[in-house]
């Protein structure tokens, strides 16, 4: 039996991407003249949540309300900010496209609106400030419960022996304890370059 019809393909259900949408995806190089402050803001965050560079960039700048609100806020005046240094950042093309049009529509400096984008994560700071804190409380704590462990260990071997079952699966979940300890301690010490702000 023939079909008249033909069979649905994904070409059917699904949008094309346009060829500008593909390059609007293109990593870029851009330059800007920003606060030491700003640069270590943006490495911070990305190495404190591993979120690289770009993405983080993109996802600041790409926020074209926020972008807007901020150049209205500027106005044509262009802020002198303070001992600038220059920093490349890899960014997409759409998001320094839209940084251009934005700057060009609101008078702004290219470099002010990334700095004052940059300052949009200070709360994101704080209050990862806050986790790293009682991340080092819990590990303390984790500490001593591991010293009591190791005692109940020393316990078991001491009256059970070592080849007892119990003692066996008492030594697994404790040495397993000790390899969680030392990846919370690891994500830990990375963490530490949030603490400086």
């Amino acid at each position: 039996m023939k079909r008249d019809k033909k069979e649905p393909t994904a070409e059917t259900f699904l949008s094309q991407p346009s060829s500008q949408d593909l390059r609007g995806r293109q990593s870029v190089r851009a330059t800007f003249k920003l606060t030491e402050k700003a640069i270590e803001t943006m490495s911070a965050v990305s190495v404190h949540l591993g979120i690289k560079q770009k993405s983080l960039f993109d996802h600041l700048i790409d926020d074209l309300e926020s972008l807007e609100r901020i150049a209205r806020q500027m106005g044509s005046a262009t802020r002198d900010l303070p001992s600038r240094m220059q920093k490349t950042f890899v960014l997409s093309r759409r998001t320094l496209s839209c940084l251009d049009r934005t700057a060009r529509e609101y008078a702004a400096s290219r470099d002010a609106l990334v700095e004052y984008s940059i300052q949009r994560l200070q709360p994101v700071i704080a209050k990862e400030k806050k986790r790293h804190a009682e991340r080092k409380r819990l590990l303390s704590q984790l500490n001593e419960f591991l010293i009591s462990a190791e005692t109940i260990l020393a316990n078991a071997q001491q009256n059970l022996g070592p080849d007892d079952p119990v003692y066996d699966q008492l030594e697994k979940a404790i040495i397993g304890m000790f390899n969680t300890r030392d990846d919370i301690a690891a994500f830990i010490e990375k963490g530490k370059v949030i603490e400086n702000f």
